[in-house]
């Protein structure tokens, strides 16, 4: 009992990160949760693994999100070859700003690593937290779990890798191959020497006003077209939205429902986006809808429940 409470929390990110990733924002539809088998070892594996990292480094959310961004480069850059391939899941994906060079579109690139450097990542790794009492920023796992967390990883990444190769006839080149995993390992190495959390004095917006902020930023990066402007304002995005972090985030007055209000604008984001979202599997428009309901449902109580584990911590 005492074991199956002590991983409770690593158990739920590995199937919370990829309900969120896939499901919550409406690439797959309900009727294909069967494919969770597949999704929670990559997605589920890789959010595990680079919380422990995170926590046991002593580091917090931008090194998540540095993390975030090196499990994207090898997921789409891997497993997808979604990077490279120009005609992945039938879309037209590098048609904007394709450097032949790198065999890559800058659009692409930067709108799918943001995605899952935040949605596929740190969301679900912060919501977990949060819905935990007393370990939020302690490691939950022993050095035979953080094995078993990067075996998972593994074998989801070759498991999606084949069934990707199986299904597309596209491959990338040893180089793209390889030049995505230095990245990766770049980023890494770059998240973790960044400094940790201080506690300094000054005032912060209430928590309220940050997901107000964080839910404009993530309907605006949801809008926005794949292009050179759309990568621009992108950009702009972001350097604004970490310059307000920089100067919020390390106050001693930001606290856990501040931490929550920006989670849950990545969860509101992601929720709404399904609504008008084609999912990359034909389905009947009548269960797509209701399957956007249902996940957007579990996003709203998942919301409650961090916000009433949360209220202690608050005040």
């Amino acid at each position: 009992m005492v074991l199956l409470r002590r991983i409770a929390p690593a158990a739920g990110l590995v199937f919370l990160a990829p309900l969120v990733a896939e499901f919550l924002l409406g690439n797959l539809p309900i009727t294909l949760l069967p494919a969770l088998v597949l999704l929670a070892p990559m997605y589920g594996g890789g959010a595990l693994l680079i919380r422990e990292v995170t926590r046991r480094a002593g580091r917090g959310v931008p090194t998540m999100l540095l993390l975030g961004v090196a499990y994207g480069l090898v997921e789409e850059g891997v497993a997808t070859q979604s990077l490279f391939n120009p005609h992945y899941v039938g879309a037209d994906l590098l048609r904007v700003g394709y450097v032949p060079w790198l065999g890559i579109a800058v659009p692409w690139t930067l709108f799918v690593l943001t995605l899952h450097a935040v949605g596929s990542t740190t969301v679900p790794i912060v919501m977990a937290e949060l819905c935990t009492r007393g370990r939020r920023t302690t490691p939950w796992l022993g050095r035979p779990g953080l094995v078993v967390a990067a075996a998972l990883l593994l074998v989801g990444i070759a498991g999606n890798a084949a069934f990707q190769m199986a299904n597309d006839p596209f491959r990338a080149t040893p180089a793209q191959f390889v030049g995505v995993v230095v990245l990766a390992a770049l980023a890494t190495v770059i998240g973790l020497r960044l400094p940790r959390r201080t506690n300094l004095p000054g005032a912060v917006p209430p928590a309220w006003a940050v997901g107000l902020i964080g839910l404009g930023a993530g309907v605006l990066s949801e809008l926005l077209p794949l292009s050179s402007a759309g990568v621009a304002l992108l950009g702009a995005l972001w350097v604004g939205l970490a310059a307000l972090a920089a100067r919020w985030a390390v106050r001693a007055s930001w606290t856990p429902r501040h931490t929550l209000a920006a989670a849950a604008a990545g969860l509101v984001t992601y929720a709404w986006h399904a609504f008008p979202e084609t999912p990359v599997v034909p389905v009947a428009p009548v269960v797509d809808l209701i399957g956007n309901g249902v996940f957007a449902l579990g996003a709203v109580l998942l919301i409650g429940m961090a916000w009433r584990r949360t209220a202690v911590a608050s005040t």
